[in-house]
Parts: C-alpha cells; sequence; structure tokens
C-alpha cells in the first residue's frame, strides 16, 4: 500500500468515524500515545465556530430562553443520568425507562451512554493517577478540560468497565451511532424555528437563529461539563480527605446542577446524592426526587449515615 493510499484509507475511516464511532475505535490499544486527532474532532471544533454565526442571526427573547432551557435540560441528563445513574448506578430503572435516559443524555453531544460512564468509571478507578486521562495533576489544566476528549487512544469505548450496560443491545446501538441524537435534536429545533417565522412572526426567530442558539448551548454545556474534570481538581474546599484532588466548589455546582460538591462524590461516589449540607444545592438530587416520586425510578442510593454525621461535625467545627 502506497503512502498516498494509506492516507486515503486513513481519511476514509475518519470520516466514517463521524458517524458510527465505533468503526476502527475498538482496536485503538488503551495504551496507545495521547495524541490528538484533529481531522477526527472536525465537528467537534466547527461546532465552536458556528456560534459566531450568531453575529448574522442575531437573538430573540424566544431563542435565548430555548438555549437556556436546553442547556439546563441536558445538564440535568448528564448529572442525573448518564453520571449518577450509568455510571455509579445510584438508583433502579426500568429497561424502557434506561433508554429514554440514555436518549435524554445522548442529546448533549457528549457521545453515547456506555463511553461517557466507561471512561468516568475509569477516571474513579485512577482518580488523579498518571492513568487517569483527565487529571491536571498529571496532564495540565487545558488537557484535563477538553485536550483529552479529542485524543485518540480515548475515542475508543471502554467495554470492559460497562459490562453491565453493554449487555443491552439498544444502549450499544445508541453508542456506536451517537451522533443521530443530536442530529435529530438539531433537525427538530430548526423545523420548531420555520414553523415559529411562519406562525408566530412577533417572536422575532428564524430556523437559523434557534439552530444556532441550539449549538450555542450546547458548545457551553461541553465546557460546563468539562469543569468538573479540570476547574474541580484544583480550586475549592476538601471536607473529605480523599486519595486524590477532589474539592468542593459552589460555583461549579451552580453551573452543572449539583456536580460541583465533587470532594463530597469522591468520598462517596454512589450517593444519589452531592450536596450533603443544607446550603449545598444539588438540583439534580431534587429531580431524581421527582421522578422517584412518579414510580420512574427507585432505590436511590443513600449518602451513609456516617458520612452525613462527618459532615454536620466538620461544618460546627468550621462556625
Amino acid at each position: 500500500m502506497t503512502a498516498t493510499t494509506a492516507t486515503k484509507s486513513r481519511l476514509s475511516l475518519t470520516l466514517i468515524r463521524w458517524f458510527d464511532s465505533w468503526a476502527g475505535a475498538q482496536d485503538i490499544p488503551a495504551d496507545a500515545p495521547q495524541k490528538i486527532d484533529w481531522f477526527r474532532c472536525l465537528p467537534f471544533l466547527l461546532m465552536h465556530v458556528a456560534c459566531l454565526g450568531v453575529v448574522w442571526v442575531g437573538w430573540s427573547w424566544f431563542a435565548v430562553i430555548w438555549a437556556v432551557a436546553l442547556y439546563a435540560l441536558r445538564m440535568l441528563a448528564i448529572t442525573g443520568f448518564y453520571h449518577r445513574y450509568f455510571s455509579h448506578k445510584s438508583f433502579k430503572t426500568s429497561r424502557v425507562f434506561q433508554f429514554v435516559l440514555a436518549v435524554a443524555g445522548n442529546s448533549s453531544a457528549q457521545r453515547g451512554p456506555l463511553w461517557w460512564a466507561g471512561h468516568h468509571r475509569h477516571h474513579h478507578q485512577e482518580s488523579d493517577q498518571p492513568d487517569d486521562v483527565h487529571s491536571p495533576k498529571h496532564h495540565g489544566l487545558i488537557w484535563s478540560h477538553v485536550g483529552w476528549i479529542m485524543s485518540r487512544p480515548n475515542f475508543r469505548t471502554r467495554l470492559e468497565k460497562v459490562p453491565d450496560l453493554a449487555r443491552y443491545k439498544e444502549l450499544r446501538f445508541l453508542d456506536r451511532f451517537d451522533i443521530l441524537v443530536p442530529a435529530l435534536l438539531l433537525a427538530c429545533t430548526f423545523a420548531i424555528g420555520a414553523g415559529l417565522a411562519a406562525w408566530a412572526p412577533q417572536l422575532g426567530v428564524t430556523a437559523l437563529q434557534l439552530t444556532v442558539w441550539t449549538v450555542i448551548s450546547t458548545v457551553v454545556l461541553f465546557h460546563g461539563t468539562f469543569t468538573i474534570n479540570s476547574l474541580s481538581h484544583l480550586f475549592g474546599s476538601r471536607r473529605y480527605d480523599t486519595p486524590d484532588t477532589s474539592r468542593n466548589n459552589p460555583l461549579l455546582a451552580l453551573i452543572t446542577m449539583g456536580e460541583g460538591w465533587h470532594n463530597n462524590h469522591h468520598h462517596c461516589p454512589r450517593a444519589a446524592r452531592s450536596g450533603l449540607a443544607f446550603y449545598e444545592y444539588d438540583p439534580t438530587w431534587w429531580m431524581l426526587l421527582v421522578l422517584e416520586k412518579l414510580g420512574l425510578i427507585w432505590d436511590l442510593h443513600p449518602v451513609p449515615a456516617q458520612v452525613m454525621e462527618r459532615a454536620r461535625i466538620r461544618r460546627r467545627r468550621t462556625v
């Protein structure tokens, strides 16, 4: 095979991977060199560039509210479903609603549920050790925030970490074709924008405007989520002496619907609740309580009583 043919073959495979994320990715060794694959990440990069489209499409109150609502709902899907359910099994649900949770999380465009959970479980097993691919302690702030997700070895879904989830065909399908749900969301957004432009012109909404603001919401959601990998291991307080550098940060908790109480989480990772004190707001926990009341989920894993007691003792000492 000539060099030109080999290059064409690699490019073709990369194009296929944009639509079938498992194509060739599962054959990439986990210990392959950590190097950014810029061409593979072109859609991710173009989404950032597309945010500049706001200069041409402008804004409307409807578009801004739409973007904020999409951010909040999808952040809750990441924190409550991708993180607390798929990664840590913090509660139980039916197989049908499990798929609903997976679709909701996948709408964030942060890959499939098996990929997300597999990498997160690996993070907890190797937290802030050299093999933790997004540890700011070992790899620096920028790499821990966004570089690792663009690196070739990390495109692979760590199926060996999620055998409990990989046995479901529908989750494997969603993980393999993880572009499908985000693409449908954009298509629906465009259609809604076109409909509003035709039937409610007083709102000042257009199809392109609503689409661009959806992309803006998605990009902000990316970086809001990524702060837990990077900033929450650098800035904040430590209630518990965990073997990693996790920290509690109220600002990050606000951005991520309660995930900023990261030191609490690393001390008790399976708990369905991250905010332990009354002032540690945790909207994800509140959402899970509502879903439990509706009978859609059950057996929320509690914070052990001794952990809560230690939290109360430490609060009294700091008053």
